[in-house]
């Protein structure tokens, strides 16, 4: 049996990397500044996020909800595909999810909370029939 990378497992890697991307919206034009200057700091990552407003307190929080939503995206791709699941569809489904979180993303950051809210909801519904994508 060959086995293969489906454009689900793609839309994983990405998913797993977009807090990462968040992470380094919330620091972008940080660093270079001195930590008293209210540059980066490195030594203390955290609290220098909790501090951080506006836009880069919405890039923080996005990267948070995006750790948050990445475990059931997972179990739901592995899951469809367990259950064999038509393929094209799962890497459809997943595809929309991942468009549908940099959406949310950039709606964090534009600060338009209904309409973030909307696209999460959107998103979860996504999540959901790719769990169901295989059930029989």
């Amino acid at each position: 049996m060959t086995t293969h990378f489906t454009l689900a497992y793609w839309c994983v890697l990405v998913v797993a990397l977009l807090p990462i991307v968040c992470a380094g919206v919330a620091k972008w034009g940080s660093f270079g500044k001195r930590p008293s200057d209210g540059g980066f700091d490195n030594e203390n990552p955290r609290a220098w996020l909790a501090r951080q407003t506006d836009w880069r307190a919405r890039a923080n929080a996005a990267q948070a909800n995006s750790f948050e939503a990445m475990p059931f995206f997972i179990g739901a791709v592995v899951i469809a595909h367990q259950l064999g699941a038509y393929q094209a569809r799962v890497d459809l489904l997943a595809l929309v999810y991942v468009v549908l979180r940099v959406v949310f993303v950039l709606l964090y950051l534009a600060n338009l909370a209904n309409l973030r809210s909307l696209v999460w909801g959107l998103a979860l519904a996504v999540n959901v029939a790719i769990l169901f994508a295989g059930y029989r």
